[in-house]
């Protein structure tokens, strides 16, 4: 292991990364040998669906929303797993090094759910596009890809892909899509207030940037034109639907006759796209699954 990244492994994690780019891609599959720092949660019966689709975690970045992952993956399990993008921010990375233990054991589930079985697919989006020179490849039974066509139960064609080849800003604008983000991690600092105040009083998970993005026009207007361009471009490929990230705003609708999902983000929604094994798709927010599973518990503590 080149000395860098040996340094990084043993203090913060096991994303070796210095001006930007991985000095070696294996040591952030290493983690797959060694022990979570929060073990496994024991459950009942864990939920089994057919695929799962995941999107824009952003490890590596305070916004990150770790602990719900970890949550969704210890009580969630699929077939199929798509990781569709951004799950590591490098472009947060390359300015300041985050890497807590939470974030390492989104990375050992991961890894442990590929050991396990669980066929995985990588397809890296625009801040993490530092793992797209390896697409073709496969590390720790994860395979990286560009893009995937996805066969449903019920015999429908998905073209996944992360989605940011349809935003112009990010396209030909690269500039601009950085200030966007120093933009965003700032909402994202005072998001993590109002939820740390929100917890104080007990009170469920609420995501101001989503409800602030949810009320500005330009906004609004921006993700309806992304949705249909990518619908378009799917069509135009002869398939089904498309599933995708990038925007964080988990959607599912059917576009020009093309079925168009997004499966969100775990920054803001907490969400998470799922196939039953008849083919059925539906989108999970984990924040409302949380709080219909804690109802009982505090009914009978109040009891």
């Amino acid at each position: 292991m080149p000395p860098i990244a040996a340094t990084l492994a043993s203090t913060s994690g096991p994303l070796a990364l210095t001006a930007g780019y991985i000095a070696d891609v294996t040591d952030l599959f290493d983690v797959a040998h060694s022990r979570p720092h929060r073990p496994e949660e024991p459950v009942g019966e864990r939920r089994r669906y057919r695929t799962v689709w995941i999107s824009d975690v952003h490890l590596g970045t305070r916004g990150c929303n770790a602990d719900m992952l970890i949550d969704f993956l210890d009580h969630v399990d699929s077939e199929t797993m798509y990781l569709v993008g951004d799950i590591v921010d490098g472009w947060q990375l390359k300015k300041r090094f985050y890497w807590p233990a939470a974030h390492n054991d989104v990375i050992w589930r991961l890894m442990k759910r590929a050991r396990r079985g669980t066929r995985m697919i990588y397809i890296p989006g625009n801040h993490d596009e530092m793992f797209r020179q390896f697409a073709g490849l496969d590390f720790g039974g994860i395979k990286i890809r560009r893009k995937a066509i996805h066969e449903t139960a019920d015999g429908r064609r998905l073209l996944v892909l992360h989605g940011d080849e349809f935003d112009a800003i990010t396209l030909s604008h690269r500039w601009l899509a950085h200030v966007g983000d120093a933009a965003y991690s700032a909402l994202m600092t005072v998001n993590r207030a109002v939820s740390a105040v929100r917890r104080q009083f007990g009170m469920p998970y609420w995501s101001l940037s989503k409800h602030a993005k949810a009320k500005v026009k330009n906004a609004v207007a921006f993700i309806s034109r992304f949705e249909e361009i990518v619908a378009e471009a799917a069509g135009s490929r002869g398939v089904d639907g498309v599933v995708c990230g990038h925007i964080h705003t988990a959607e599912m609708r059917n576009i020009a006759g093309v079925a168009y999902y997004n499966d969100g983000d775990w920054v803001e929604g907490c969400n998470a796209l799922v196939e039953h094994f008849d083919g059925t798709m539906e989108i999970l927010n984990w924040g409302d699954e949380i709080a219909r599973r804690d109802v009982p518990a505090v009914t009978a503590l109040a009891a």
